[in-house]
């Protein structure tokens, strides 16, 4: 038996780093993604190769499979399985061959969609079933426990759950979500996505660390979670440490920032949302202190090109930015940007139109 699966890489609006706060996201599915084509095979060995990773295959017992047994790009796929195996599910073994249209280090979640094309595949091979949101649970599961990158929710759910030319409006907490209508054609506008080249690497350390930061945060003002601050003045004014002060001043008011910007698009006043993504970037990068370089000039040139809004998108330490623009201006603003990397003297960034896409699906 073969069969294959596809699941696609994201964008993330505007709600970075609020849904580990127990916050909301509002992010959309590319139609960039993941492939995973899975054969079952009559052992218990799971058989990784990749299009995109030279070498021979990765070989994976799926008996007495733990954390740490797997490293690299393989661990996705293996912590899939073993966090299948985790629910009770009787994982069979197969060859399965990973090919992918998500540029990695790019920010765009190519490790969530590996592990849900990979979590598809293996479910039907096992003639199981799941609800798409237990999916999501189970991936993130896979990248937290057996990767160990303490991730939220966020990519795998938009992975599972998207729609075409609709945001997912994603309570991070509940795991109540919603379609947002988001067809751009409709209002003259293009969602650029600007992939800095800048390797986007959250398992070092960094992206750790900011959580960690606001679970201590959340500790010296007694609440479950960030997202349960009422009033940021008196928090702030309640906590001594300044990095403190500001990560939970980003968090806040990036919360507040994704429920404004769904009032927008429910209104229809889509091109409004353009100063809150930008007002989004500050806070990451002065607050929250996850921009870089090519983060901030990517953002800088596309404002001066002409856009709308832009801002970093995904965790941060590199990676791509995202810039709202109206249709006829696109191109400029990707002179823009490609003129102000060349300037600096750093390679050529990526352009890719975020066109928004459905979300896994078999093929």
């Amino acid at each position: 038996m073969s069969i294959t699966w596809f699941a696609p890489g994201r964008v993330n609006l505007v709600g970075e780093h609020t849904d580990y706060n127990d916050g909301f996201v509002l992010p959309l599915a590319l139609t960039l993604g993941t492939t995973v084509r899975a054969t079952s095979r009559d052992d218990r060995t799971l058989r990784i190769t990749s299009a995109q990773e030279p070498g021979g295959p990765v070989v994976v017992a799926l008996d007495g499979l733990e954390p740490g047994a797997v490293s690299g790009w393989a661990a996705y796929v293996a912590g899939t399985a073993w966090a299948l195996a985790q629910l009770g599910i009787d994982v069979p073994g197969a060859d399965l061959h990973v090919d992918s249209t998500v540029p990695r280090g790019a920010g765009l979640s190519s490790s969530a969609a590996l592990e849900c094309a990979t979590a598809g595949a293996l479910l039907d091979l096992a003639g199981a079933r799941l609800d798409p949101i237990e999916v999501a649970l189970l991936a993130q599961h896979a990248e937290n426990d057996f990767v160990g990158m303490p991730c939220g929710l966020m990519d795998q759910a938009v992975s599972v759950l998207a729609r075409r030319d609709h945001l997912l409006l994603l309570d991070a907490r509940s795991h109540e979500h919603r379609h947002v209508p988001f067809d751009l054609d409709a209002h003259g506008l293009a969602l650029l996505v600007i992939d800095t080249r800048a390797p986007h690497v959250l398992v070092d350390g960094g992206y750790a660390a900011r959580r960690a930061q606001c679970a201590q945060a959340a500790r010296e003002l007694g609440v479950p979670a960030l997202r349960d601050v009422d009033d940021l003045d008196a928090a702030l004014g309640a906590l001594d440490d300044d990095v403190l002060r500001r990560r939970v001043r980003h968090v806040i008011t990036e919360n507040r920032r994704v429920l404004d910007v769904v009032a927008l698009l429910d209104a229809g006043r889509v091109a409004e949302i353009g100063p809150l993504l930008t007002e989004s970037h500050v806070s990451l990068r002065d607050d929250f202190e996850v921009a870089c370089r090519e983060l901030d000039l990517a953002v800088d040139a596309a404002l001066a090109g002409g856009a709308l809004g832009a801002r970093m998108t995904g965790g941060g330490f590199g990676g791509s930015a995202i810039a709202l623009v109206e249709t006829n201006v696109a191109g400029a603003v990707r002179s823009s940007v490609t003129a102000a990397f060349e300037a600096a003297g750093l390679p050529a960034p990526l352009h890719v139109s975020a066109v928004p896409g459905p979300g896994y699906r078999q093929l």
